[in-house]
């Protein structure tokens, strides 16, 4: 049969999407990420391919089409999930210092790690250095099921954060190969900054009136289009374009606040509050499939082998340590002590392999870097699985750890009356 049949490739789709599902389930029942199986499972196609001894199919381009719609998708999943009130001010201030604080010492730690062990300077080491400090949201949202409510919150905030300042910080670097002045470069990347945030302010309202008078279903898939249209396009002009995406999910989500006063006559809240919920639904649903195909595909492309040398496996331990060091300092200077299980939530995935993507090839082909980014992303993946079971196991039977602790107070009451009676 024609490896291209279309019913062959109904069937691969279909139980990809059925797999996939499974492996949903699976997660949050034993708080292994499902991302993870997603990549092991493109490894186990590829090493199918490999002992059949047939030809794997280059996807690498696919791959980055559905990084970009991917990326779009869960930044709008997630500021879908943002809200804006008064009472959430300290939790939201929090999370965006930690977020920053981990995203710049580990960057600027990292590269200073680089500059030693490869022929770097700074600013390329940096550009290596950025993807591996930020959050994977594409990992992190997922599998927070088993958290309470101002850990699941303040993890949402702090992976969305990770993501859009690493991705401007990212950018602004790539600006600094280029022949123009300093002065030049901090100018355009700030004047874009702002003419993003205004023009995605604008356009927020514009579409939200919009849209509350279309009738019919189409209208959803169609604003989701609109979105990507005008995400693609700001690309082009080199803008910020992620921020588009994330201020229309907080302004749709928050209406009732940029709404307020003589503008609430421009919107019908049943109408809008519809809109959300369906928004909602198609949006989460469309980072599923996108996401499921993003990884299996990416574990598919990667060559294991590359992680198997002592010096890669030397950097990539180091790089974690930094990683761990820096975020466990940053959760403990805005959260106190309680920073568990956060402290080991910091997997690297889809927006780390994205900004790979779009290093300079002349720079990747000098420094063969492929072996460290697919260690970090395993391992970091791999303590995450492992602290969300310990989390959900400790979650599970508070009275056995309640039990522990009581029975250690009484060997110390004991102990402390055998001692008098000495």
């Amino acid at each position: 049969m024609n490896s291209l049949d279309p019913v062959v490739l109904i069937i691969i789709f279909s139980s990809t999407i059925i797999i996939s599902y499974f492996f949903n389930l699976y997660s949050k029942k034993s708080g292994v990420p499902s991302v993870l199986m997603l990549i092991f499972t493109g490894m186990l196609i590829n090493f199918g391919f490999f002992i059949s001894e047939m030809e794997s199919p280059n996807l690498f381009s696919v791959l980055k089409i559905l990084g970009v719609v991917g990326l779009a998708l869960i930044v709008l999943e997630a500021a879908l999930d943002l809200k804006l009130v008064k009472e959430k001010a300290g939790l939201i201030f929090k999370s965006l210092a930690t977020a920053v604080l981990g995203l710049f010492a580990t960057s600027y730690i990292g590269a200073l790690v680089l500059t030693n062990v490869f022929e770097m300077n700074m600013i390329e080491a940096l550009l290596f250095t950025v993807p591996l400090s930020i959050l994977s949201s594409a990992i992190i949202l997922p599998s927070l099921g088993s958290l309470d409510d101002y850990k699941k919150e303040f993890m949402i905030y702090e992976s969305t954060f990770s993501d859009i300042l690493g991705i401007v910080l990212f950018y602004s670097l790539l600006s600094f190969l280029g022949p123009d002045s300093k002065s030049e470069i901090y100018g355009e990347v700030f004047g874009n900054l702002f003419f993003t945030i205004l023009f995605s302010i604008i356009v927020s309202y514009i579409l939200i009136y919009l849209f509350q008078n279309i009738k019919g279903h189409d209208k959803l898939f169609l604003l989701i289009s609109i979105l990507l249209l005008l995400y693609a396009v700001g690309k082009l002009f080199h803008l910020s374009s992620l921020i588009i995406i994330l201020i229309f999910g907080m302004i749709l989500n928050n209406y009732r606040l940029f709404f307020a006063s003589g503008l609430s006559k421009l919107i019908e809240e049943n109408k809008v509050e519809s809109i959300l919920a369906d928004f909602k639904v198609v949006t989460g649903e469309s980072a599923f499939v996108v996401r499921t195909f993003f990884f299996i595909i990416f574990g598919w492309s990667v060559s294991v082998g590359s992680m198997f040398n002592l010096k890669t496996i030397a950097v990539g331990i180091v790089l974690l340590i930094i990683i761990y060091v820096v975020r466990a300092i940053s959760l403990f200077v805005f959260n106190g002590k309680n920073i568990f299980p956060q402290i080991f939530l910091a997997p690297r995935g889809l927006i780390t392999i994205l900004l790979f993507f779009a290093i300079p090839k002349e720079l990747t082909e000098k420094h063969d870097f492929n072996g460290v980014l697919l260690f970090i992303i395993l391992t970091s993946c791999l303590i995450m699985t492992w602290s969300l079971m310990k989390h959900k196991k400790n979650s599970e039977n508070p009275a056995e750890t309640d039990d522990l602790l009581v029975s250690s107070e009484d060997q110390d009451l004991e102990l402390d009356n055998f001692e008098e009676e000495l």
